[in-house]
């Protein structure tokens, strides 16, 4: 009997420090499995909001861009200033019977009325709104293919009579805008002092 309890309590205690030892070992790995359970359990950044954050900083980025440099174009008023430049050398070169003169200032006022509206294509006024462009497509398919016409066919008279026909149409433009202050007339004197609107000029060559 008393082997028998001692190899009974042998067993036991050898069973018991089997069980510690396990214990021993199984608690780190536990706790490892516990980490990583709760780091899968959090929230992670997906990529799909971190392109989002992305976008929306490129998008702020643009439209900071956008306003510095809406404050670097110039206004309408300095492309208008440009399109009086023009026309009023237009004037002139016709006058003076310089017809590839006239046409390179026709097609540079043309050009400048186009830049005008695209800076301000519509305008506000009180009476509502007037849409610059529709405005600007009539009197360039009408008035100012007259004025070509009359260059390519050298007719002097057509040209002067046309002349006149856009200045009108042009003040409808500036009150439809309210801005009838802004009254247009047959220029005294061309804008530009350099130019020679004499066609038979010989020099420079």
């Amino acid at each position: 009997m008393n082997n028998t309890n001692g190899t009974q309590a042998f067993l036991v205690k050898g069973a018991w420090r089997l069980l510690a030892s396990l214990a021993l070992w199984l608690l780190p790995c536990a706790g490892i499995v516990l980490l990583r359970l709760q780091s899968t359990a959090q929230p992670q950044p997906s990529s799909a909001a971190v392109k989002y954050v992305d976008a929306a900083n490129e998008v702020a980025a643009l439209r900071a861009e956008l306003e510095q440099l809406k404050g670097k174009l110039p206004d309408q008023s300095h492309a208008m200033k440009d399109v009086g430049y023009h026309f009023a050398n237009l004037w002139f070169a016709g006058q003076r019977k310089n017809w590839p003169l006239a046409k390179f200032y026709l097609d540079e006022t043309r050009s400048h009325l186009k830049w005008a509206v695209r800076i301000i294509p519509v305008r506000k006024t009180k009476a509502g709104e007037v849409d610059l462009r529709g405005i600007l497509e009539g009197v360039d398919n009408t008035m100012l293919s007259e004025i070509q016409t009359a260059i390519e066919k050298q007719d002097a008279k057509t040209f002067s009579a046309t002349y006149k026909q856009t200045i009108e149409g042009c003040y409808s433009c500036h009150k439809a805008s309210e801005k009838p202050y802004l009254r247009p007339g047959i220029p005294k004197q061309p804008e530009v002092r350099i130019i020679n609107f004499d066609p038979e000029a010989k020099w420079p060559e």
